[in-house]
């Protein structure tokens, strides 16, 4: 779809914001010609911005708020007092239909509880799941809930695996992604009961889906399967465990260089190489998390990124938009819907939210 629509993002939220949103835009506008910005936050600081490039200029607009959510707020003060912040209205902006969805780098927990009181969930959808991707040995795995439900049952688990199937086809191209469901091993005996339950009913419920069973955790790395699914608790850890390892070996990686006068004088040979891989795992590649199963697309960039990063968000928010996925888990999920029994309003308790968890604290 070329069609043109609106964007709108947070221009306030994140480590470096406003300049990162502004450079990300002039990055993003060149690969996504057809995509207009919505710019919330101060118009004294981003106009001038804009007005320095007249190409920038005409794809923008920037509407006023002195107001901005912190990295320390709590969800539920952001809940009651952040009406008036450049987040609360750039989702805003999108339930009034001015724009097709929202990017942020700023406060996780704030965006996800705005996001769900704002927008609402998909019919059919419990709880939202946060979905990225990571690199593997033969491409991307797609992987949620990376952080937005500390606690699942395997109801959640199946609805995840649907999301994360959709977002697959959209994101990787793929006709028909395979599905995996994080584990201990891949025996049908291993895990608990929720997983077990979950997967019994992914291979019972005759979804257009590739479900391979249960998968382990070399598995996200060795692009066994397409998506893997899992709870916010173990897809966090893992996330975290991932970036703490990357930067370990980039550690002693830089420390091997220096150790050594024949050490630096082999990596002028070693350079190229070393600049292709370091490329291939840069975490601003794949930036952009989609929360996913929210009436509307949003999208979660990381707090510390730069203007590249920033740009390769706002490409899976177009993405996103482009290929209509919310639509494709409608389809999915009227599939599903006749095949399980109806939620009780006890299990709805079940699935705790990180946000709601630190609130309790």
């Amino acid at each position: 779809m070329n069609a043109p629509f609106n964007i709108s993002l947070d221009a306030m939220g994140g480590d470096y914001a406003p300049d990162i949103v502004v450079k990300g835009v002039e990055s993003a506008r060149r690969r996504y010609p057809h995509a207009r910005f919505l710019l919330f936050g101060d118009a004294g600081i981003i106009q001038p911005a804009l007005d320095e490039n007249e190409s920038l200029a005409a794809c923008c607009e920037v509407r006023h708020t002195d107001e901005a959510v912190t990295g320390d707020a709590k969800p539920s003060q952001v809940i009651r007092s952040g009406r008036n912040t450049s987040m609360w209205k750039a989702i805003e902006s999108v339930k009034a239909g001015e724009s097709r969805g929202v990017v942020s780098a700023g406060n996780t927990g704030a965006l996800m509880a705005m996001s769900r009181l704002i927008m609402r969930m998909l019919p059919g959808i419990d709880r939202p799941a946060i979905c990225s991707m990571f690199p593997s040995k033969v491409g991307e795995t797609v992987m949620l809930d990376l952080g937005a439900n500390a606690q699942c049952d395997s109801r959640n688990l199946v609805e995840f695996a649907v999301m994360g199937e959709c977002f697959a086809r959209a994101m990787l191209g793929l006709e028909r992604p395979s599905v995996g469901l994080l584990n201990i091993g891949s025996e049908d005996l291993k895990g608990t009961d929720i997983l077990r339950e979950a997967a019994q009913t992914l291979r019972s419920s005759h979804l257009d889906m590739e479900f391979a069973g249960f998968v382990e955790g070399d598995d996200i790395t060795k692009g066994t399967v397409d998506v893997i699914v899992t709870d916010g608790f173990t897809g966090n850890v893992a996330l975290k465990t991932a970036e703490g390892t990357a930067k370990l070996f980039a550690t002693f990686l830089r420390n091997a260089i220096r150790s050594s006068l024949m050490a630096k004088f082999g990596m002028i040979f070693a350079k190229p190489v070393l600049s292709q891989v370091m490329s291939r795992a840069d975490p601003r590649r794949y930036n952009g998390a989609l929360f996913v199963g929210l009436n509307g697309v949003v999208v979660k960039s990381h707090g510390g990124t730069d203007s590249i990063g920033f740009a390769n968000a706002i490409g899976v928010a177009v993405d996103m938009i482009s290929r209509d996925l919310n639509g494709r888990i409608g389809e999915q999920l009227d599939h599903l819907a006749s095949q399980l029994a109806p939620r009780r309003p006890e299990d709805v308790t079940t699935s705790k939210s990180f946000e709601a968890e630190s609130e309790a604290k």
